[in-house]
């Protein structure tokens, strides 16, 4: 293991937090918040210091040569998240809007894991620096903070795809371009102009101010859910309802799709047999669900925004919320469960265990079934016009048993506190797929607050279990990566 490599790359992490803390401070000094900006100030400058004490001095002199590779990529980046998560939560602390440490760590993994779960009742009473900093932590956590680094400086003692492949998410990560940092600079540059996008096409409407545009627009494009109103988004307009419904399903794209789309190569975009499935599942759960609405007596045309609504933030697993899930058919819920699972697209800032995934596990389940019946027929798998290797079915099928060996644990382990079995499993299926929404106890209104100590930490690990998808988590708390 190389130690010291990862050591940087923490530096680097610590320094560029510090950095993005004066932004919570700007907005304290802009709402007179001079508290909070000053605890948000504070700690930003000790960070940036902290950081160049470990880069410049602890390992300034360091000439080792030792290399660094797949495993150190998949440390650093784990514990990256976790270092960053543990500092994000000290202005909340600090300032008394989260006084629990440990209530904070919670809010700041949901943020960075673009998860929006909450322990928070009532999100309105917080300062404004702080809820821009939840919100903020969506945004940054979306298309990930290493990422970021790798768009912005040269890459300082690591191997540079060992980090995306490790932060971003779904089965195959690869350059778009020959050079990693320019291929970082790229997605990055798509994200920041869907961003810019959004906020103008929200930021006029009577509904919502500039402050409130500004937060749920960073909430959208990491698709993490974190509101700063108690009733999510339901307040606003229609009209923001459709537009926030438009671009969950935007930020839910592999980013590959904008990239093609960009280079003029429409035909190519349009070709990748993953969108397809995305729009098919989708488009699916909102038929039936409009069909199980009218059924049922729930009326049809006033539901059709809030279905087309619930149905995006679910898959893309952002999470606000327009109406309370509890009140709808049994039917709807189960469909809801089913999207949790399912998530978004790989390579977009989406949770959840990706279209991609599920599209190879159908195929290879379909693929069994022939062989069946032609025990000699040889069938490759094939997206998009190419054969899948048998190491990538290999990798998503050991994926999905532990993907699910993980989820049944945290389950039971939850349940210990004694709340029913949906409220239980819906909490766990939350966090693991990084939505933040619940069914049963938790519902619009209510927060994860109500579970305990060690059920919090559960989820928090749960929480980056799913942003990570898994394998970096298993590396970092695994004994033989440490053995030298």
């Amino acid at each position: 293991m190389n130690s010291k490599g990862v050591l940087r790359i923490l530096g680097f992490v610590i320094g560029i937090e510090g950095v993005f803390f004066l932004l919570p401070t700007l907005v304290g000094l802009i709402y007179k918040e001079y508290f909070g900006a000053t605890v948000y100030f504070t700690t930003g400058v000790i960070c940036i210091l902290l950081a160049l004490l470990i880069v410049k001095v602890i390992l300034g002199k360091d000439k080792s040569k030792k290399g660094f590779y797949g495993k150190e990529g998949f440390v650093a980046t784990a514990l990256s998240w976790i270092v960053m998560s543990l500092i994000g939560a000290i202005p909340f602390t600090v300032t008394g809007d989260i006084p629990n440490y440990l209530n904070a760590v919670f809010e700041t993994v949901s943020g960075f894991t673009t998860t929006g779960a909450s322990i928070l009742s009532d999100v309105e009473v917080l300062l404004h620096c702080n809820l821009f900093f939840r919100s903020f932590t969506h945004w940054l956590g979306g298309m990930g903070v290493l990422v970021f680094i790798l768009a912005i400086m040269p890459m300082a003692g690591g191997s540079p795809l060992s980090l995306m492949k490790a932060e971003s998410p779904g089965p195959t990560v690869s350059k778009l371009v020959p050079k990693a940092q320019k291929t970082a600079m790229i997605l990055y540059g798509l994200y920041i102009a869907l961003t810019l996008l959004e906020f103008l096409l929200i930021v006029f409407d009577p509904s919502i101010n500039v402050f409130q545009a500004i937060c749920h627009t960073m909430g959208t494009a990491g698709t993490g859910g974190f509101g700063v109103l108690n009733d999510s988004v339901a307040s606003f307009s229609d009209y923001v309802k459709i537009v926030t419904t438009v671009f969950m399903l935007l930020f839910g794209l592999n980013f590959s799709f904008y990239y093609l789309l960009m280079m003029r190569r429409a035909k190519e975009a349009f070709k990748i047999e993953e969108i397809r499935w995305y729009a098919g599942v989708y488009l699916t759960a909102v038929a039936l669900m409009l069909i199980d609405l009218a059924v049922k007596g729930f009326g049809f045309g006033k539901n059709i925004i809030n279905v087309f609504f619930s149905c995006a933030s679910l898959m893309t697993t952002t999470g606000y919320t327009v109406t309370d899930f509890g009140d709808w058919p049994v039917f709807t819920g189960v469909i809801f469960f089913t999207l949790m699972f399912v998530g978004g697209c790989a390579g977009s800032t989406g949770g959840g265990f990706k279209v991609a995934r599920i599209m190879l596990l159908i195929k290879q389940i379909s693929r069994d079934v022939r062989k069946q019946i032609h025990p000699n027929r040889i069938t490759t798998i094939k997206t998009d016009g190419k054969a899948v290797s048998e190491e990538v079915l290999a990798s998503t099928n050991r994926l999905f048993i532990t993907y699910i060996f993980i989820l049944v644990l945290s389950t039971l382990v939850v349940s210990l506190d004694g709340f029913d079995f949906t409220t239980t499993f819906a909490a766990v299926m939350s966090t693991y797929n990084n939505i933040g929404v619940g069914l049963g106890g938790i519902c619009v209104g209510d927060s994860f607050g109500m579970f305990s100590a060690s059920s919090k930490v559960v989820m928090i690990f749960d929480m980056l279990f799913g942003r990570l998808e898994i394998i970096p988590m298993l590396l970092l708390i695994s004994p033989s990566t440490w053995r030298k």
